[in-house]
């Protein structure tokens, strides 16, 4: 069964890491469908019904998107508030249309990895401060899994380094 895999990038075609991802998952149209969400919604306003049909569709669903602010782009969080409704995806009586679903996050990280830590200058590490989505999508009864990031984008955007990212992401997706 195929992985949907939602990328949420609001400068997609300018992007050097989340770009080259897309590009090398287009090469296994049988195992990802790419759902890219700022050129499905270019103005932001989400059409609820569809994306709540095609997430149904997904047994596994990947969340891409660069970390910026210590967070994730405005239209994921858009995304979550408006398509994560009230008896679909949680409710007293009925709901959970993602219950048992296998979700991940694919994270591209401006940050070196060991800037992140308690004794470091950004005092949490990155699980820490993704909790808030590990508590999201276990509350609507997902089957969240560890991440995927690809740490240092900010110093290293040679070819080479961002062709090392992609063997990696691609291990990653296969293990879901």
């Amino acid at each position: 069964m195929k992985t949907l895999i939602v990328v949420i990038h609001p400068d997609f075609n300018n992007s050097v890491i989340n770009k080259k991802w897309v590009e090398s998952l287009q090469k296994y149209p049988d195992k990802f469908y790419i759902h890219l969400l700022h050129q499905v919604y270019p103005n932001e306003n989400i059409d609820i019904k569809s994306e709540q049909k095609l997430v149904e569709q997904y047994e596994k669903i990947v969340f891409q998107f660069p970390f910026y602010w210590f967070n994730c782009p405005p239209l994921f969080k858009k995304w979550l508030d408006n398509v994560l409704t009230y008896n679909w995806a949680y409710g007293s009586k009925s709901g959970y249309q993602l219950e048992g679903k296998k979700i991940a996050l694919a994270i591209s990280v401006g940050i070196e990895e060991n800037e992140f830590g308690p004794t470091e200058r950004y005092k949490y590490s990155l699980e820490e401060l993704l909790r808030p989505f590990e508590l999201t999508f276990e509350y609507i009864k997902a089957d969240y899994k560890p991440f995927f990031a690809y740490y240092g984008i900010e110093l290293n955007s040679s070819k080479e380094w961002v062709e090392k990212s992609i063997v990696p992401y691609l291990e990653f997706l296969n293990k879901l």
